[in-house]
């Protein structure tokens, strides 16, 4: 995979006083990865499980989550650091098949893989867990199952969410009202550092998404997007074709998140 990375650079945030080492995956496999979107559920899994393969999230490092009358398992790739102290990474794999369901949500799950390979050379300390979410269209089945499961000890250990819903159809957006504020101002500090557009919409008013089912059980989350009122009605229709991700807008998103999460190590 190390031809998969074009740079690595070091981040140093004025605002925190903070240098952060993140490789960068280049962007024409960035732009790969949303074209590999699969036509069923069960296809898209496998393909997003294949996805961490090919980045080295191997053996005991990646597993699938069934559960019962339900036919896709969560995929869920473990990035261990120093710590127990969980930061996860999550998107959901599922989608309405009135369109292709490239916004929404393949565009969100096919940057996971992207994220660990940026991870994964340095040093962390905290371990970060990717996790692609089965049935969030039925109700956020899959992120509902994992968060119940983790019992008590799994809660206190998880300390923060991000949730990628709808990318691409613009420039990185976040939901103020129900997310984090420190989570919040922790991404506002590095777009302006980074100098990559980023603005609030609480697209949460005309829709759920994983990052409740966390909420509901108090941990701090945020739930970063692209929607807008007219990007919104994409979604579940036939509009939702690959024409419909801008890859600039797209690369921009992965550069903040990347950055973001490395930043989120140091400072949680």
């Amino acid at each position: 995979m190390a031809r998969l990375i074009c740079a690595l650079l070091t981040l140093f945030s004025l605002a925190a006083q903070t240098s952060i080492e993140i490789a960068t995956v280049s962007k024409d496999v960035i732009q790969r990865n949303p074209h590999a979107v699969e036509d069923s559920n069960l296809k898209r899994e496998q393909k997003l499980h294949g996805m961490f393969e090919e980045a080295g999230c191997t053996g005991d490092q990646l597993r699938e989550q069934p559960m019962k009358h339900v036919k896709s398992p969560n995929v869920i790739c473990t990035l261990p650091g120093e710590t127990g102290s969980v930061i996860l990474v999550g998107a959901h794999t599922d989608f309405v098949d009135r369109g292709k369901g490239v916004v929404d949500n393949w565009s969100g799950c096919s940057l996971l893989p992207a994220l660990f390979t940026s991870l994964k050379s340095a040093s962390r300390r905290h371990t970060f867990v990717f996790v692609g979410f089965t049935d969030e269209e039925l109700g956020l089945v899959g992120s509902k199952f994992y968060v119940r499961d983790l019992g008590k000890a799994g809660l206190e250990n998880l300390n923060a969410v991000v949730n990628l819903d709808s990318l691409g159809t613009g420039p990185t957006k976040f939901e103020m009202d129900r997310g984090d504020r420190s989570m919040a101002e922790a991404l506002l500090r590095i777009a302006s550092t980074l100098k990559l557009p980023l603005n609030v919409v609480n697209a949460h008013k005309v829709g759920r998404s994983d990052s409740d089912s966390f909420q509901d059980f108090k941990v701090p989350t945020i739930n970063i997007h692209s929607l807008t009122q007219e990007t919104y009605p994409i979604l579940h229709t036939r509009r939702d074709q690959m024409d419909a991700i801008n890859f600039d807008d797209y690369y921009d998103s992965y550069l903040l998140i990347r950055a973001y999460l490395a930043y989120l190590d140091k400072v949680r």
